[in-house]
This record gives structure tokens, C-alpha cells and sequence, in this order.
């Protein structure tokens, strides 16, 4: 049993104090273990050296049970056996003691699958059960058991497996086996496995069968039909350089092999959340042993985080859309074209500012771009500051007052921008900043966000500044928190407007109408 502890340390307290409990529920989804540790369970109650948590697998019932030939273990399968006759054939056997063993145990698989009358039958033994048998039921679904069988019964919830879980195991059987395998071969077959440690082992098997032994990451793919991660790899490239052609060229490549495209949108979408974590852990890259070291840490590097998020999103996105597609090829460049076409405004803002016109970089840049266009006055009263502020006038001095434009000044997006919001400078002098932030956003505070907001400032200033940080204690007054504090004005401001609009008043007399406050939202 693997990946199961909390179940067996149960277990085995239970039977190594001598109190085993007359009928036990395990669930699960497929291939955990459910069947599995019912068998060694009745190979415990019945083992020849006693009642144990450690049967000693020797003895003639330890082996006529691993051989599926105890007489006192009854196996039935409740998906084949949900007449009540047949339920009651079975239990009126229940009152002879074993014929060979310590317990006589009844191990009912699927037992979801009885129907009511033969779950009444079942019902009356488990009130008043002989101490010579032992129930061991097992279910994917325990929702569709009466409560009353429920309650009289313990119920253990077996655990899916997590990936590399399996692949640790699948690891352990090949070592033993002296099978050559690629560690990026068993990764796959362990997310393929779904957290099922026994699809995993068929997959294997079905791997050794398939590639004549060897478990090569090339035959893997092959096998399940996932696309190569080189593929993978170049879509990302094409897309973080924003290639269009390129990136249809892939996908005209791709297609030569006739691909599932779910499938490929899910490689896609892995590869993105493995890029995520480097950017964040950069030692994450030499860890990993499906996608490449140098290629994760490269990508990394050049697609910004909130790019990285959206891709992942739309990726996703595109699984759920890709049935309703004229063509699974269709659908799939589609969600490539719509992470191109869409990007995140501060982005879209930066790609535009070189191109000839804003509507050169596509419909999010354009009205980023038009709002850079707008009136320094307009810009400095979205930014929540009393001065005007762009690209075009330099700040030489940083203060409380203007803080909220130099952010919006220095170029600085995602996570850095909104830890520099929730900011406040203490004192600027000498090139050197003391600024205190708020201890709400203290979990936002790391070096690598740190060492961004430092280099913005400098960039900006063009000059080096050094940049001391400081928990406050005390509420600071932030950009963060003045525009909080406006956009609740601004809802408190609709929602006493549309309790004085007239209609809504004559609503109210009429029918005695009735307001949700917090479903008002200001227009604008």
C-alpha cells in the first residue's frame, strides 16, 4: 500500500489491540487501494500466527488468500449481484462458522451497486452480527449507501495519488525490474495516471509492451498520444516573441502528426504552470525532470508573469471551447491567436508606445494608448494624485503627496505594482529612500520585488537610489488604500441615489418593494 498511511495506521492499531470492528467501508476513487487493503485485512484476521497488523504471507492462508482460493474470504462483486436473492443466498451462510480460518470474511465490492431490498438484507446482519465474520465493503461512490449502513459501519476514505507519488513507485518497480527508463517517461505516466496507482502500473506495462522494454520519454508520448514537448516549447517561444507566423508554422507542423488537441492544449498548459513556478523559485528549473532546465529558466526570464497567467487561463479556456470548434485544429490556433490578440493592458500600453498608431497593437493597446494620451490632469486624478505626472515630465523629488504618479511613472506592473501602492516614502534624501509599507502587504514583500521596484526607481530617477524598507505598525495612508477608500465612497454614494430615485420610491409604495444595498454599483 502506498500513499495510504492514514488507513493503516488505523488498521493496524486496531488489530494490534485485539479491537477489529465487525465491518469496514473503504472509498475511493479507482485504483487506490480499496480492494487491495481489504485483501491484507482479511490476510491479518486470518493469518496463521495470530491477528496482527504484520501477516506473515507464508502460511497456507496467507497464500490461498493471495491466490484468491481462501474458502472463508467471499469475494462478491455487487455491480453483477443486485438481485436481493442473490444477497440473501449469500448471507444466510453468515451463521456457519469458517471452515478453515479464524474469520469468516465478506468482501462486497462496488456495493454502491445493491439494490434496496438487498441493502435491507444486508442491514439486518450488520445489527446483529456473529463474532466469526468480519465485513469489508468497498465503494467509489458511498454517497449511494443508505445512512443506515453507513452508521454501522467504519469508513475509511483512501486518498488519491498525487503524481509524483506514483512516479516514485513506478521508479522503485523499474529499479527492480532492471528496466532502462527516462525519468521525463515515468512523469508522464504518472499524470497520466490521474492519481491512480494502478492505472499507472497498467500504463507502464502498457509502455513495456509497446516500446519493447525500454521506457523512453519518446515512446511515452507516442503511446498517449501527447505532443512532443519540443513543440510545446517552440509554441511558447513564438508566442513570447509574439511571432505570429511562427506560430502558425508550428501548428502546421504539429498537425502532420494528427495530434488529440485536448490533450496538446493540457501539454501547453503544464508547461506554462512549470514556467510560472520558475519565475518565482528559479532553482524549481533544474528540479524539474518533464520540461527542459534551460528552456524553463530562458522563457522564465522573457515572458512577463502576468503574460505567463493569462496564457495558462486562455489555455485552459480553450479546453472547455474546443468541442464546440468546427475543428479541433481550429480550436486549438484559436486559443494560440487569442493569446496573441489579448494581453495585459500594462503590456499592450509598453508594445504600443513604439508602433506607428495605437490601433498597430491590437484593441487593448489602443485604449491604453489613448489613455496615455489624455490630459495630464485626467491622468493624475485617475492615479489618485494632486499633481500631474507622465512619461514626459521628470519628479525630482519623492514624497507622500506624489507617490501614487511616480508609480505610474517608473513602469513597474503585476506584483511589483501593487506592493509599491501599498507604499508610502518616509524621507528622500541622498539618493536614498525610506520607504515604509503596510503591514497588510507584508506577504508581498520579496527580493525579487524588491530589486524590480529598486531598478524602475533608478531607471526613472537616472540615477542609483538605494531603497530601505520599513514594516509600519500603524495604518499607513497609501495609493492602495486612497483608492479603496474612493471606491467605497463611490458605492456608498450610488446606492443613496438609487434609494432617492423616484421610480424605485414609487416602487416601493406601490408593492412594498424592497432593496438589496449590496447589489447597487455605480455606472462609471
Amino acid at each position: 500500500m502506498v500513499g495510504q498511511e492514514h488507513v493503516l495506521r488505523a488498521l493496524s492499531n486496531a488489530l494490534d489491540s485485539g479491537k477489529v470492528h465487525h465491518a469496514f467501508l473503504f472509498t475511493g476513487t479507482r485504483g487506490v487501494g480499496k480492494t487491495t487493503v481489504a485483501r491484507i485485512l482479511a490476510k491479518s484476521l486470518n493469518c496463521e500466527t495470530g491477528v496482527s497488523a504484520n501477516p506473515c504471507g507464508v502460511c497456507a492462508a496467507c497464500r490461498e488468500i493471495d491466490e484468491g482460493r481462501f474458502v472463508d474470504l467471499i469475494e462478491v462483486d455487487a455491480a453483477s449481484r443486485t438481485k436481493v436473492d442473490d444477497t440473501r443466498e449469500m448471507l444466510d451462510n453468515v451463521q456457519y462458522a469458517p471452515t478453515r480460518g479464524r474469520y469468516k470474511v465478506y468482501l462486497i465490492d462496488e456495493v454502491h451497486m445493491l439494490s434496496n431490498h438487498s441493502f435491507n438484507a444486508l442491514l439486518k446482519t450488520l445489527e446483529e452480527p456473529p463474532p466469526h465474520v468480519k465485513f469489508l465493503l468497498a465503494t467509489t461512490e458511498p454517497q449511494k449507501l443508505p445512512v443506515t449502513v453507513l452508521s454501522r459501519c467504519l469508513q475509511f476514505s483512501l486518498k488519491r495519488l498525487s503524481a509524483a507519488l506514483i512516479g516514485e513507485r513506478l521508479k522503485f518497480i523499474a529499479a527492480a525490474e532492471n528496466l532502462e527508463f527516462e525519468p521525463a517517461a515515468v512523469a508522464l505516466l504518472a499524470r497520466a495516471a490521474d492519481g491512480s496507482m494502478r492505472d499507472g502500473l497498467s500504463l507502464m506495462d502498457q509502455l513495456i509492451a509497446f516500446a519493447g522494454g525500454a521506457l523512453s520519454e519518446a515512446g511515452a508520448r507516442s503511446m498517449l498520444g501527447t505532443i512532443d514537448r519540443g513543440h510545446v516549447t517552440r509554441i511558447v517561444e513564438a508566442l513570447s516573441r509574439q511571432d505570429g507566423p511562427a506560430l502558425l508554422a508550428e501548428v502546421r507542423e504539429l498537425d502532420r502528426d494528427v495530434p488529440d488537441y485536448d490533450r496538446a492544449l493540457t501539454e501547453l498548459a503544464a508547461f506554462l504552470q512549470r514556467i510560472a513556478i520558475v519565475q518565482i523559485v528559479p532553482e524549481a528549473a533544474e528540479q524539474d525532470e518533464e520540461f527542459d532546465a534551460e528552456a524553463l529558466a530562458r522563457l522564465a526570464r522573457t515572458i512577463p508573469p502576468e503574460d505567463v497567467q493569462l496564457y495558462y487561463q486562455i489555455a485552459l479556456g480553450g479546453r472547455r471551447d474546443l468541442a464546440m470548434a468546427p475543428e479541433p485544429r481550429i480550436g486549438f490556433e484559436m486559443s494560440l491567436l487569442r493569446m496573441l490578440a489579448f494581453r495585459p493592458e500594462a503590456a499592450a500600453a509598453e508594445s504600443g508606445a513604439g508602433a506607428s498608431s495605437p490601433a498597430a497593437a491590437g484593441p487593448r493597446a489602443a485604449t491604453a494608448a489613448a489613455g496615455a494620451s489624455a490630459s495630464p490632469t485626467k491622468q493624475a486624478s485617475a492615479a489618485g494624485a494632486p499633481m500631474a505626472a507622465n512619461s514626459a515630465v521628470k519628479l525630482t523629488t519623492i514624497d507622500a503627496a506624489n507617490w501614487a504618479a511616480v508609480v505610474d511613472c517608473i513602469n513597474v506592473t503585476g506584483m511589483v505594482r501593487q506592493f509599491a501602492l501599498n507604499c508610502v516614502p518616509a524621507a528622500f534624501a541622498n539618493s536614498v529612500l525610506r520607504l515604509q509599507f503596510d503591514q497588510a502587504a507584508a506577504h508581498r514583500r520579496t527580493p525579487q520585488i524588491e530589486e524590480k521596484l529598486v531598478q524602475g526607481l533608478s531607471a526613472y530617477l537616472g540615477a542609483d537610489v538605494r531603497v530601505v524598507f520599513e514594516s509600519s505598525e500603524s495604518a499607513l495612508v497609501t495609493p492602495a488604500r486612497r483608492r479603496a477608500t474612493a471606491e467605497q465612497d463611490k458605492f456608498a454614494r450610488a446606492a443613496v441615489a438609487f434609494e432617492d430615485d423616484a421610480a424605485v420610491k414609487g416602487l416601493q409604495e406601490r408593492f412594498g418593494a424592497q432593496t438589496d444595498p449590496e447589489s447597487v454599483k455605480p455606472t462609471n
